[in-house]
């Protein structure tokens, strides 16, 4: 939490007006103490305004797509307090948004407040109490993190597809009491933090005090201080993470990719439990694109290590930063040395010192990070690391590819998962955030300033799979379907995917930046034959749409449905997805019988659960009867 000066001048006039992308709500989250569970609707904008308090064990639901725009004046935020739950789970074609309230062109860093999430897993403070005050609020006005019990798989909720953009204000005035993007204390394993993306925020990107949450699929863009800030014994797990800086924006403490501290406040403190998180698979792309490039002062290290924390990093990539590592001060000097801190299978490149300490020292950072058994390699260059076009930020780009390794990059390859430490991780072959598949494509955005907000528009598609005719799924297996909105040209203009309610059949897709236009609807289920609707449907951004393959078979585009119990219904049988239900399917649902496998596979055609005799006659039949696609593209 570090002081911040910004000098602000923009005309607020019609701000609104210009931002809106529905019904503005702006009572709702202003200035709020909800002490009962609260849905939000995602078809409308919130306007939230000052502190809002999630409080006794109530939740907050945000439904996929909605947007919340955090206002300026009076510093909108949302706190989650002990106890109590977000369940903001968005999707990937529908995230949901926090953002500045301003119109597009005239959002800036720390905007707004920002989001804090408070659990009761452990922390350790300079006192040794397990609980304290999160910071940002002045003394004695914080909400409290931590034990009182202890959890230490305490659930705060789910944060899934979410962006939160030009968050990070100083909420009092005072210096030292900004929030970050994501404020996260005392927070548990039982919570779900994934697909996260910070930008532009005036203070750290992510910062935990504490806690044991686990985090995947994370990024910090442009964020003005530290990216991964973890301290006060913060011991969870952290996979497939981007930080991007931004060569002209830094903070006036100094701006890091990690800061890591055993405790914030105290530098001698090696009370329990420790900062000893471990970070896989991250990208860290400092402001350095060459030597020569003219960089803010302010911009340091790629990683900050200090004050007695223990961290594990492995299988990453840290470019670009003045310093690739900072080691500070004995106590880390020492975990070093005896390798309870671990730097392994990671990339520095292009850094203009690998790493150094705060102090002379018989230590050497370099040294050690070139011992043979570690496994690090070190590039002269940001070029040789081989991502595809990590610089292009400069304007902020419309692509999401920048940071995926290109062919031939050593980043693709090199990473180790033999360590014990990173038992539960998913085990993948490359170094960093990305292998050749992009998990930022479609829900992340990095052109936060300039883009415009989407317009919610939900299409309600009423189908189900011959098989399924009234069967109730499995909790762990729902009925998924994947629908496209396909123009008259044969281009994908829209996709999106949505549960079905086996209540109803129907299942409702969020096409919020699909323009107004005639299209062609697709559907697609993982062992059903591809369907087209009969004619084009005329959709409309904005408002309600429907379609419904059950009602006559020339619903679908050659008469393709069969029907069931009353209903047109999609064929089933075609678990490897190759446009026609045959022996090769046959064979799959044999084979998968004969090993008598069960579970949420694609062979299990009828939904009970198990690969069976049921499943195998829909197939056959549907074979014997030379079941196909029938579509007008190919």
């Amino acid at each position: 939490m570090k002081l911040v000066i910004t000098i602000v001048m923009t005309v607020l006039l019609g701000v609104l007006s210009s931002n809106t992308h529905a019904a503005v709500d702006s009572t709702t989250l202003n200035s709020s103490v909800i002490n009962s569970n609260l849905n939000l609707n995602r078809t409308t904008t919130y306007l939230m305004k000052g502190f809002n308090y999630i409080r006794n064990n109530a939740t907050i639901t945000i439904p996929a797509g909605t947007v919340i725009l955090g206002d300026f004046e009076t510093k909108g935020t949302l706190i989650i307090e002990r106890g109590s739950k977000i369940i903001a789970d968005g999707k990937k074609d529908c995230p949901i948004i926090f953002t500045s309230e301003k119109p597009a062109g005239a959002r800036a860093t720390g905007d707004w407040g920002g989001i804090i999430v408070l659990g009761r897993a452990g922390i350790n403070t300079s006192s040794g109490a397990d609980s304290a005050e999160i910071e940002g609020f002045g003394p004695g006005l914080g909400p409290i993190y931590g034990g009182q019990p202890r959890i230490d798989n305490d659930n705060s909720g789910i944060l899934r597809y979410v962006r939160i953009e030009f968050a990070g204000v100083n909420l009092t005035g005072t210096a030292g009491n900004e929030i970050n993007s994501l404020t996260m204390g005392g927070v548990g394993s039982g919570t779900t933090i994934e697909h996260v993306q910070v930008s532009y925020g005036g203070d750290d990107g992510f910062e935990w005090f504490g806690g044991t949450v686990n985090c995947k699929y994370l990024i910090s863009y442009k964020s003005l201080d530290d990216d991964f800030d973890c301290d006060n014994g913060f011991r969870g797990r952290v996979q497939f993470a981007l930080s991007v800086k931004d060569k002209d924006i830094a903070d006036v403490s100094q701006s890091n990719g990690w800061e890591i501290d055993n405790n914030n406040n105290s530098p001698s403190n090696y009370n329990s439990p420790r900062t000893s998180m471990t970070f896989s698979n991250v990208t860290m792309v400092g402001p350095f694109e060459t030597p020569s490039t003219p960089v803010n002062a302010l911009h340091q290290r790629g990683g900050h290590l200090r004050r007695n924390s223990l961290p594990k990093i492995y299988n990453s990539i840290v470019m670009g930063y003045r310093v690739g590592f900072r080691f500070d001060a004995a106590g880390v000097w020492n975990a070093a040395t005896n390798d309870t801190i671990q730097v392994r299978n990671t990339i520095l490149g292009g850094n203009l010192r690998t790493a150094d300490t705060n102090a002379a020292s018989s230590f050497s950072p370099t040294n050690w990070l070139q011992n043979g058994s570690f496994a690090n390699t070190l590039l002269t260059s940001t070029s040789a690391v081989g991502l595809t076009n990590p610089y292009n930020i400069y304007p902020d780009p419309s692509t999401t590819n920048n940071w995926v390794p290109a062919g031939g990059s050593p980043a693709l390859s090199g990473a180790s998962f033999a360590n014990p430490n990173l038992t539960g991780f998913d085990v993948v072959n490359f170094r960093g955030a990305f292998g050749a598949t992009n998990w930022a494509e479609v829900w992340a955005q990095f052109n936060p300033k300039n883009y415009t907000l989407p317009t919610p528009t939900d299409f309600v598609v009423k189908a189900v799979p011959q098989a399924l005719v009234g069967v109730t799924p499995a909790a762990d297996c729902p009925i998924m379907f994947e629908a496209l909105l396909v123009n008259g040209s044969c281009q994908v203009v829209g996709t999106s995917s949505g549960t079905m309610d086996p209540s109803t059949y129907q299942t409702t897709f969020c096409f919020d930046y699909t323009p107004n236009g005639s299209y062609s609807l697709v559907l697609r289920h993982k062992n059903s034959i591809e369907t087209w609707s009969k004619l084009p449907y005329s959709f409309s951004s904005g408002a309600a749409n429907n379609y419904d393959f059950t009602t006559a078979q020339n619903q679908a585009y050659g008469d393709n449905l069969k029907l069931v119990g009353g209903l047109w219904t999609l064929y089933t049988g075609d678990p490897n997805q190759d446009c026609v239900v045959d022996a090769s399917d046959i064979s799959a649902l044999d084979n998968d019988a004969f090993n008598f496998v069960s579970g949420c596979v694609n062979t299990d055609l009828n939904g009970d659960g198990v690969v069976d005799a049921s499943d195998i006659s829909v197939a056959e039949n549907n074979a014997f009867d030379f079941v196909s696609c029938f579509k007008p593209c190919p």
